[in-house]
């Protein structure tokens, strides 16, 4: 039993993007689906695909690395918000994250979505993490 599923989710990522794997799975969630689909979007991953053959079902997901340098595009990846301490956030003080060149992913009532798209819609919300 994992008692910070989403802290686990961007561990996996990260300890496959610094071995240098292409692909990693992850146990699905609907939070964790919804993070992958902002991944996918801002262009930090190459690819994803959900799986629904178990019960819970996976989520494999396509890292994305550098052509020349073969360096992976996600630098960091930083929990923000934890179980034993949540950070909340209103629509004035959502974070920036490296001067706007990162993003934060937020939990709102609207939905999972970027800082950026939070402050559009004016909601506030949980900072789960930032990504750069």
């Amino acid at each position: 039993m994992l008692t910070d599923p989403i802290s686990d989710y961007l561990t996996r990522i990260r300890n496959a993007s610094r071995a240098g794997h292409r692909v990693v799975n992850i146990p699905a969630s609907n939070l964790k689906k919804e993070m992958t689909k902002i991944l996918f979007d801002q262009g930090y991953i190459l690819s994803y695909k959900f799986e629904d053959d178990s019960v819970q079902g996976n989520i494999k997901i396509a890292l994305k690395y550098n052509k020349l340098s073969k360096e992976p595009i996600i630098k960091k990846l930083q929990r923000v918000s934890k179980p034993g301490l949540r950070k909340y956030a209103s629509a004035d003080e959502l974070p920036r994250v490296l001067n706007g060149l990162g993003i934060a992913i937020v939990s709102t009532s609207h939905g999972v979505m970027t800082s950026k798209q939070a402050k559009q819609e004016n909601v506030g919300g949980e900072v789960l993490c930032y990504v750069y």
